[in-house]
């Protein structure tokens, strides 16, 4: 496992990405109203190992100047639950959150200094129903679900980002949070659900750390979401728990998979076929991300 946990240069691909990164996210095209709404994403978003991870670094890149640059991001990460709905602090060089444990201290060491988002934030509030406040946090910075695949995507730290709360488990509730997000998209502002497309911790062995085995629930989870995405069927998504193969192992717990609702919520049609863009596997878990219109 020491080869994921510490690899002989921390970040050192991350090192080696960055300069030619900003290089070409300086000449990205700005988000024009001709450019029509942005697409809704979903990232299986990784951890301090991503900054390991060369390939990754690149599709993850590659995916963001794929698109025009976004006047904002909205992301609801796996790593925030709670209700009522949240909003990260807005202020410019909002710190972020280090919650993960055992790595160098080099990955504490990382900044993404966004600008301000106060505006996002009013305009987010001023979307929701009065039976469902936003309430904003007047420190809560960005956690690693958000800021560890933006500085993949986004390197400048030039565009105003919130981290919003992932308020429920229901998936239904979820979609009609992100029905209501979906208009930003039309402005320019690009909403990113964040998780992992299988998430089994509890359940990673050394053949998967060290050699990338990908045990049989962890592919069979990926291909049946792959399927049921592809058919844009979301009742079948839905039911994740009682009919999704390899379960419970690929998601013990829900919250790397939920936010794939946000998504879908937020898309013009759920139900058509989404467009994977990142497939493959971390450690022998499936890192799928794909986007709709």
């Amino acid at each position: 496992m020491t080869d994921l946990l510490n690899p002989a240069i921390p970040a050192g691909a991350y090192d080696a990405f960055l300069p030619g990164a900003l290089t070409r996210a300086a000449a990205q095209r700005p988000w024009t109203p001709a450019d029509g709404p942005l697409p809704a994403l979903y990232l299986s978003h990784g951890a301090p190992p991503l900054f390991d991870d060369g390939p990754w670094l690149r599709e993850l890149s590659d995916w963001a100047l794929a698109l025009p640059k976004p006047k904002a991001i909205v992301i609801v990460s796996a790593h925030w639950e709670d209700a009522p709905l949240m909003l990260s602090a807005p202020a410019a060089h909002t710190p972020l959150v280090y919650d993960f444990g055992g790595f160098h201290r080099r990955y504490y060491q990382m900044r993404y200094d966004t600008p301000d988002a106060t505006g996002l934030a009013a305009r987010i509030a001023a979307m929701m129903p009065d039976a469902e406040p936003v309430h904003q946090h007047p420190t809560r910075g960005l956690d690693h679900g958000a800021w560890i695949p933006l500085m993949a995507m986004y390197p400048l730290a030039d565009i105003p980002v919130l981290q919003m709360s992932m308020p429920t488990h229901d998936p239904q509730r979820l979609l009609a949070l992100g029905r209501r997000l979906a208009p930003l998209r039309d402005e320019g502002i690009l909403v990113i659900g964040s998780g992992f497309m299988v998430h089994g911790l509890p359940y990673i062995t050394r053949a998967m750390m060290v050699h990338g085995t990908v045990p049989a629930w962890s592919s069979g989870f990926d291909t049946w979401a792959a399927d049921a995405l592809a058919r844009g069927d979301i009742d079948e998504l839905a039911a994740y728990a009682t009919r999704a193969p390899g379960m419970p192992y690929a998601h013990p717990t829900p919250e790397h998979y939920l936010p794939i609702f946000i998504t879908l919520g937020t898309a013009e049609n759920p139900e058509q076929p989404a467009r994977t863009v990142i497939d493959g596997y971390m450690a022998g878990l499936a890192k799928r991300s794909f986007q709709l219109a």
